[in-house]
């Protein structure tokens, strides 16, 4: 069995993944994009493997606050395209974590965040305006764009919960904005993450006692949804996003290094 219990952590350790577990709920209301430095403090507090099924209750708890909050703005034209290649990259990460070990994931998990990290900062571009709506894919670009981002993003959200950089960047390139993002995403993440849950219970990574420890954390995701809420409308962006960069580099660095 993969998992870990409440009982195994420290007062320091549980205080860690507290934290990241705030960061979850104002990630899944704010900016997205935060997630992978709740990923970077869960692989370095836990072990790989058992971080990722742990962490993906938590998520879903953010996933459905956060279409509570957006449900009206999401683009499901989108979202219908975008599933079926999701559904063969998340085949392909049960495939790799059934023959990965603890070590291979690790250094997977920080691979990836640096990768996000560098897809991140490249990712931007203006979009034309605050309300308007996301490039429709019709052409055989578009549409190959569509299935390629679909895969990576559940692979990655597979194998470390790690498929929010790169489905920001897919819906960033589209043209979507602030709230069609998060409407958008939230319906994303919620539906994708459910559906990983029989293939990580059936990989060993979530039981009972798994799942008291999330109970023991989804209290903290909560209020840093409301955190993000209130602040959606007043952060700067800009400097935030570069601020998790930082902080997903110096992750993924960590993860390789250790």
């Amino acid at each position: 069995m993969d998992t870990m219990t409440l009982w195994h952590l420290t007062g320091w350790e549980f205080a860690a993944l507290a934290f990241a577990a705030l960061l979850v709920g104002f990630s899944k209301t704010a900016v997205s994009g935060a997630n992978t430095v709740s990923l970077a403090i869960f692989a370095a507090v836990l072990p790989a493997r058992a971080s990722t099924g742990i962490l993906l209750p938590v998520l879903i708890a953010g996933d459905v606050l956060a279409v509570l909050t957006y449900r009206r703005h999401a683009h499901w034209p989108t979202l219908w395209r975008l599933f079926p290649a999701v559904a063969v990259g998340v085949v392909a990460g049960t495939l790799f974590l059934v023959w990965a070990d603890d070590a291979i994931v690790r250094t997977s998990i920080g691979v990836i965040l640096l990768f996000m990290a560098g897809v991140t900062m490249w990712r931007r571009r203006p979009a034309a305006d605050a309300d308007g709506q996301p490039d429709e894919v019709t052409s055989r670009t578009g549409r190959v764009k569509a299935r390629s981002y679909g895969v990576l993003g559940g692979f990655t959200t597979m194998v470390a919960n790690a498929g929010g950089p790169v489905m920001s960047m897919y819906l960033l390139s589209a043209g979507f904005r602030k709230l069609g993002f998060l409407g958008t995403s939230a319906f994303f993440f919620l539906i994708v993450n459910v559906s990983k849950l029989p293939f990580s219970a059936g990989l060993g990574l979530i039981d009972g006692r798994s799942l008291l420890l999330d109970a023991a954390l989804v209290v903290f995701v909560v209020p840093g949804a409301f955190i993000g809420t209130w602040a959606v409308n007043r952060i700067n962006q800009l400097l935030f996003e570069r601020l998790v960069i930082a902080a997903t580099v110096v992750g993924g660095l960590q993860l390789l290094l250790s």
